[in-house]
């Protein structure tokens, strides 16, 4: 009997590419280059190499500069190079352009984060959500797709079966997006009324950029198995656990991840995932300490929310976990330089953020256990403060359950 070869997938090679302008520093692009790679990585590709060109803005017709452009052709050719993905959005013309001169696939910032939804989703409310951010995406870029039928294009005594072709494919996408907007619709009801028949439970929702380790922390909190992974947008569902600290019950839902130049459509299309967020009476915002630009990702995170809640203020808690991963460079005392972030010690840190929290922070490991029990009695306050605001009769079963603690003590 022959050996069974077992066949695994081989990655798919790309290169990104990104740009340093004005509005963006070469430490920033490289920084965004950076998640870049973790999003081709999610989403099964194997970044080989990465390009960046300093420009005042992107060229209108191939993003890049002519120069870099036979660069990145000449390094595709030499290390057979499957796609090139581009840290921005691109126009339909910037990828006809780009696809003639370089003869790969052409993806940009949000066509891969799209395919990484679509490989993520996995109930059909999710699903739904996806496919109707996919099908935004596709209607103005249409065109581009039916460049195969050049010589029917438009033009006096050009015109033929290619346009109508468009038009055509045109009016079925837009009839898909108004079928998967009702079906949204009637999603939200349904999600609505779930959310009504939870009762007047207090609700608690863990908030983040992705990868931050909100699900670790869920499965901690609720004793519950949401799945978790290092990888961007590992949670597109949402979960909802009922959780009881002390002797106070209440609700802990795990939302969708945030990220820098999330498409506008892909915020629309998941807004019954984020009606969670704002239907949350707490916001436990879960940030990654160990990440060099924590801060910018939580000024992210900050504004989205606000969009997300209509600038509603709701009481939060920030989070920051991982400090197992949190390392630092002491600066040496003849360095006359400016310290970076590089240099700040964790204690710092902590004394800066719980004075401009109010200490209403609190620095955990979700991954090692630590300082979880501090997390459960803040989350417990903040949570004990709503319930008895909305029911203060319950304030005095509170006290009596204090002291009946304090006397078995």
């Amino acid at each position: 009997m022959k050996d069974q070869v077992i066949s695994t997938p081989v990655n798919e090679k790309a290169v990104l590419v990104g740009l340093i302008t004005p509005r963006q520093n070469e430490l920033k692009a490289n920084e965004y280059l950076a998640e870049l790679a973790f999003l081709a990585d999610t989403a099964g590709a194997e970044t080989v190499q990465t390009f960046l060109q300093r420009l005042e803005y992107p060229n209108p017709r191939t993003f890049v500069g002519k120069g870099k452009l036979e660069e990145i052709k000449a390094y595709i050719d030499e290390n057979d190079v499957a796609m090139v993905i581009f840290d921005d959005d691109l126009t339909v013309k910037q990828v006809a352009n780009i696809e003639r001169e370089l003869g790969v696939k052409i993806l940009d910032r949000t066509s891969l984060i799209l395919d990484i939804f679509a490989k993520r989703a996995q109930t059909a409310n999710a699903k739904t959500q996806v496919e109707l951010a996919q099908y935004q995406y596709l209607l103005p870029r249409l065109t581009r797709m039916w460049t195969h039928l050049e010589r029917q294009r438009g033009g006096i005594g050009m015109r033929g079966p290619g346009e109508t072709q468009i038009e055509t494919d045109r009016r079925i996408i837009l009839d898909k997006i108004s079928r998967l907007k009702a079906e949204l619709v009637a999603i939200d009801k349904q999600k609505s009324m779930q959310r009504k028949n939870r009762g007047k439970l207090t609700r608690v929702a863990l908030v983040g950029y992705t990868n931050v380790g909100k699900s670790t922390l869920m499965n901690l909190l609720s004793k519950s198995d949401v799945f978790a992974e290092n990888k961007l947008f590992a949670t597109l569902d949402t979960t909802v656990r009922k959780v009881i600290i002390d002797n106070l019950p209440f609700l802990l839902t795990d939302t969708v991840g945030f990220i820098r130049k999330l498409p506008t459509h892909l915020v629309d299309s998941f807004k019954s995932t984020l009606d969670e967020v704002r239907d949350a009476d707490l916001l436990v915002h879960v940030v990654d300490i160990s990440h060099p630009n924590f801060e910018e990702q939580i000024e992210v995170v900050d504004k989205t929310l606000r969009e997300v809640c209509d600038g509603a203020d709701k009481p939060m808690i920030l989070v920051f976990n991982k400090i197992d991963a949190f390392t630092y460079k002491p600066k040496d005392e003849d360095d006359l330089t400016p310290r970076t972030r590089e240099n700040v010690s964790l204690e710092e840190l902590k004394s800066t953020w719980m004075a401009k929290m109010n200490d209403n922070c609190v620095f955990i490991s979700a991954k090692n256990s630590t300082n979880i029990d501090e997390l459960k009695q803040k989350i417990y306050e903040k949570a004990r403060e709503i319930h008895i605001a909305r029911f203060p009769y319950n304030d005095f079963l509170f006290q009596k359950y204090d002291e009946t603690a304090d006397e078995a003590d």
